[in-house]
């Protein structure tokens, strides 16, 4: 019995502890993301400075990244394309590429209640039509 009694304390204690485990990476991981998110600054790209071609981008904020292909042609956004866009909750804000080529800019309203997602989609096409500068 004794041992028994032993066997269920420790297992309680070994599934505790993996749970403990667990629980703080995800309120590291979610501090982390906040912090990431908070710092993204989305600068304007100047679309002259731009040859044609279709050129990729990414950004991962931890909990939420994105992975887009933006097509330059006549030193204009023709079309960008979301290839992934990891997220939780904001789905929505993946119409906000929609709006960067109707607008021919990054200076957009991001999606309300998708505002994390938003941001790292724009971070992902500025990310995209940078590397492009000076090819």
């Amino acid at each position: 019995m004794k041992r028994k009694k032993k066997m269920i304390i420790w297992t309680i204690g070994l599934l505790g502890s993996i749970g403990l485990i667990f629980g703080l990476n995800y309120l590291y991981r979610t501090y982390r993301y906040k912090q990431i998110v908070a710092d993204i600054v989305i600068e304007p790209v100047d679309l002259a400075r731009i040859s044609d071609g279709v050129y990729s981008g990414e950004f991962d904020a931890l909990l939420v990244g994105s992975k887009t292909k933006v097509t330059v042609k006549d030193n204009q956004i023709a079309a960008v394309d979301l290839i992934e866009h990891k997220t939780e909750l904001g789905e929505k804000a993946e119409k906000i590429v929609d709006d960067v080529v109707k607008q021919q800019s990054l200076e957009v309203d991001v999606v309300s209640g998708a505002t994390n997602s938003s941001k790292v989609i724009l971070k992902s096409i500025e990310n995209a039509l940078n590397s492009a500068v000076g090819k």
